[in-house]
């Protein structure tokens, strides 16, 4: 991706003869557009981002309350990136192209329903490779069951797991540590693939590390290898939708606002260091709020019982 974008700063400098100021701007975005790809699902070629990708990349922008212009340049500086590479036969398409920018209040972060989460685990367990069955199975359980985001999963080491008590010691942002629990689910799930999975093959690559999940190889598992095993996951499993890590985080929140949960729990639980930005999820549980209204208020529906009627006295 780095030759591209020096590439890309060459013919900004030569052809367009932009000034350093504004050369440099535009590296700082597309910069910042890599890290966030490496840390949500792993860096990939220009020509393999896709739509899904272009999706969570403003879920995050919006998240961290950037100004609609600072976005709307953002997503210029990509553009006219895809510009240079369609016109030099790089790639074909541009993810970019047709996005359009939503008012804050309109957007809507992706997440999954309860039961599209059960066939993901029937999935996960489901790998032919029994001990590796284990991996994702733990994998799964970990992401959806704590909302950590997968650069926090990935880094997670065996000190941080405390299973007598059930936290996470989870390292986020800016190097800040938070606790989070986890359950009873997701406890059985790592216990079995720590015995099963990870000490053996540890063992059979002679790998000495400290970090919780592993690949086939025993090797610490990095974003990108997270984002392929869930993406085999869905391939095995009754959906038809895409996938992201991130999403995991996503339905994390979700479903605990659904079921009641705090919004200050919840911010504390993901580390956000704005409740507004929290509140993002509050939208998507319309549909359980208008459930509850229907069943408890007496007047929601047309069997509701008799009132009084102030206008027929």
């Amino acid at each position: 991706m780095n030759d591209a974008i020096q590439s890309f700063m060459t013919y900004l400098k030569g052809e367009r003869q932009y000034s350093p100021e504004t050369i440099k701007a535009y590296r700082e975005d597309l910069t910042e557009f890599c890290h966030f790809l490496a840390a949500n699902g792993g860096e990939k070629p220009w020509d393999k981002i896709d739509q899904l990708d272009v999706e969570v990349y403003l879920s995050d922008l919006y998240d961290r309350h950037y100004a609609r212009t600072t976005i709307a340049r953002k997503l210029s500086t990509l553009r006219s990136l895809y510009n240079f590479l369609l016109s030099n036969g790089t790639v074909s398409d541009d993810p970019f192209a047709y996005v359009r920018l939503k008012k804050r209040q309109d957007h809507l972060p992706h997440f999954f329903y309860e039961r599209e989460m059960t066939a993901l685990f029937t999935a996960a367990a489901a790998n032919p490779n029994a001990q590796l069955a284990t991996r994702d199975t733990a994998l799964l359980e970990v992401l959806y069951g704590t909302g950590m985001r997968v650069s926090e999963c990935v880094n997670l080491t065996l000190t941080a797991v405390d299973f007598d008590n059930r936290m996470l010691l989870v390292e986020g942002k800016g190097n800040k540590e938070r606790y989070v629990p986890f359950g009873h689910y997701a406890s059985t799930a790592l216990k079995t693939y720590l015995q099963e999975a990870r000490t053996p093959l540890m063992a059979r690559y002679q790998q000495h590390h400290d970090f919780v999940f592993v690949n086939h190889r025993g090797q610490q598992l990095t974003p990108a290898g997270v984002t392929y095993l869930l993406n085999q996951i869905m391939k095995r499993s009754t959906l038809t939708a895409d996938i992201h890590p991130h999403m995991l985080r996503h339905t994390f929140a979700t479903h605990l606002l659904n079921r009641g949960a705090d919004l200050r729990s919840v911010q504390e639980l993901l580390g956000h260091s704005s409740l507004s930005t929290t509140q993002i999820y509050t939208h998507v549980t319309r549909e359980h709020l208008q459930r509850d209204y229907r069943k408890f208020f007496p007047r929601a529906t047309e069997d509701a019982p008799d009132a009084p009627n102030p206008r027929s006295k």
